[in-house]
């Protein structure tokens, strides 16, 4: 029995035997070869990394340039005033598009496709790097039947894929629309299919190409007679990195089985029908090419003949997720990431790629404001008076009798309509809104070329959200300014999370000191006192 001790250890002796425990820190990143075992696509650790500068002029001389556009297609785009293409869209086209001039790759695709995945910056022209093959494949066609299909995780962004349609293919006579659920499903259902008694075997369409959200393609899916996926060539996943995670219905997984084609069975008057029409026969036997992440099915049977499709997806952070990549079924896959090639790779050689390949544009510029939490809503008033371009005096925001016209700032969230949130979007678009309030809802995917500044109130919880909040300005080679407000408790987590995605020395931090902030004071106080009563006035 061992003794006792003479003296009773004090309460400060006692607290210095407490272990000390290490910081939280970032662990390393894995290797290539141990994210091969884990099942990681090794066609992603071999990704093409595109230069961003990359960008090549729209020429008008022959009938198709080397990219594979068509004159019409040029001239439509030098009508929309884009004089040359981004360097997502010069990677893309050419592996996209046909290398023959004389075959569209609509009814006599050659050889087995491959599935595309693209990660390039917000603001890019991604949406424009799926508009274009889309158009230049399916402007061939003869007979309407659905044969692209573009799915997005909001009704905003469908309409905003659906305008960029809409513009590019005009005078094409492709036919396009949309299921979001903002409609009723009668509607839905005569717009998309028609009416009609009798179910059909092939089954029918009103349109070429459908632009929708997940949950509304799975009930027409399941609740629409002769609506069907299998004469499909593309199948887009946009903001592919979001739309994995949701699980509705599972509906990846059934979108990817409804591009079967149905079984015909012979008939002497199919074999009749085939004999009279070859090029037709080519058409039922080879129904689908599809766009995940630019992907293309391929099936071979003894009574049937290849099957494509092709299919695509875009998000602007890569995942390094096995589970989630291959949740996609993608299948000979080709991976392109836009970005400066020695930010990407780094350590083994593959870990920018391999791991969160976030891309940010070039032209845009980083601040980070740390403050305590009473001072963030002067130091957006301060950010706005002296910072923001949108409020320099000009003549575009100058009256008649030559005073500053007032800003004008409107909320958007979910809490609005569809319709009401398309006015407000269409409003601030137009200029006659300067300021827009907004929920992390309008940070994936929404275009509006013209903003000049981006400001994060609240810090984001993670670098896929600040990713995206940044991407909303800097689009298609414009300048812009993206501002984080961080607390000061907040500083430390936020700059680990830039350094852990090798950022940090691109964010500027910047010090607002008491005396330039005294201007804005007695604004700031008289705002406090009208917001008061406000309140105040409210039971």
């Amino acid at each position: 029995m061992e003794a006792l001790p003479s003296t009773v250890p004090t309460r400060q002796e006692s607290l210095a035997y407490l272990p000390s425990f290490p910081l939280p820190s970032q662990p390393a990143p894995p290797s290539a070869s141990v994210l091969y075992l884990q099942g990681l696509d090794q066609a992603l650790i071999e990704a093409e990394i595109v230069d961003p500068s990359q960008v090549r002029k729209l020429t008008m001389g022959q009938e198709r340039d080397s990219l594979g556009l068509s004159f019409k297609t040029r001239q439509r785009l030098a009508q929309l005033g884009i004089s040359e293409l981004f360097a997502v869209q010069t990677a893309l086209l050419p592996f996209l598009l046909p290398s023959s001039p004389f075959s569209s790759g609509l009814y006599l695709p050659h050889g087995p496709p491959r599935d595309v995945c693209v990660s390039a910056p917000t603001g890019s022209g991604k949406t424009l790097a799926y508009v274009l093959p889309i158009l230049e494949v399916l402007s061939s066609r003869i007979v309407t039947r659905l044969r692209a299909l573009v799915v997005l995780p909001t009704r905003d962004l469908v309409s905003q894929v659906r305008e960029t349609f809409d513009v590019v293919c005009k005078g094409r006579g492709l036919k396009i629309g949309i299921a979001t659920g903002q409609h009723s499903f009668a509607q839905e259902q005569a717009q998309l299919v028609g009416e009609s008694s009798h179910r059909l075997e092939g089954g029918q369409s009103k349109v070429d190409i459908l632009i929708c959200t997940p949950g509304r393609l799975m009930d027409h899916l399941h609740g629409t007679p002769n609506f069907t996926l299998q004469h499909l060539r593309f199948l887009i996943i946009d903001e592919a990195d979001r739309l994995v995670t949701q699980t509705f219905q599972d509906w990846l997984a059934q979108v990817l089985a409804a591009t079967q084609p149905s079984p015909i069975p012979p008939t002497p008057m199919s074999h009749r029908r085939y004999r009279k029409s070859h090029s037709m026969t080519h058409y039922l036997l080879h129904g689908s090419h599809s766009l995940v992440l630019f992907r293309r099915l391929e099936r071979t049977s003894k009574k049937r003949r290849n099957h494509h499709a092709r299919s695509s997806c875009s998000p602007a952070t890569l995942t390094r997720d096995p589970s989630k990549i291959a949740a996609l079924n993608l299948r000979n896959t080709k991976y392109f990431v836009v970005g400066d090639e020695g930010q990407i790779r780094g350590g083994d050689g593959v870990d920018g790629v391999v791991g969160e390949a976030f891309a940010f544009p070039e032209s845009l510029k980083e601040h980070m404001i740390v403050c305590d939490t009473v001072r963030k809503p002067l130091m957006l008033l301060y950010l706005i008076h002296v910072h923001f371009v949108v409020f320099k005096l000009s003549e575009a925001n100058l009256g008649a009798g030559g005073k500053p016209q007032p800003v004008v700032a409107h909320a958007y969230s979910s809490d609005l309509s569809g319709g009401e949130r398309k006015a407000i979007l269409e409003k601030f678009r137009n200029a006659d809104i300067g300021i827009l309030v907004c929920s992390d809802l309008i940070s994936r995917g929404i275009d509006i070329s013209h903003v000049s500044h981006v400001v994060s109130y609240d810090s984001p919880l993670d670098m896929r959200k600040y990713v995206h909040r940044v991407g909303r300005t800097a689009r298609a080679g414009r300048a812009g300014d993206a501002w984080s407000l961080v607390e000061e408790q907040e500083a430390r987590y936020f700059k680990q999370m830039l350094s852990g995605a090798n950022h940090l020395n691109q964010v500027t931090k910047m010090k607002v000191s008491e005396k330039i902030l005294v201007p804005f004071m007695s604004h700031y106080n008289f705002a406090l006192g009208q917001l008061k009563e406000v309140y105040g006035r409210q039971p």
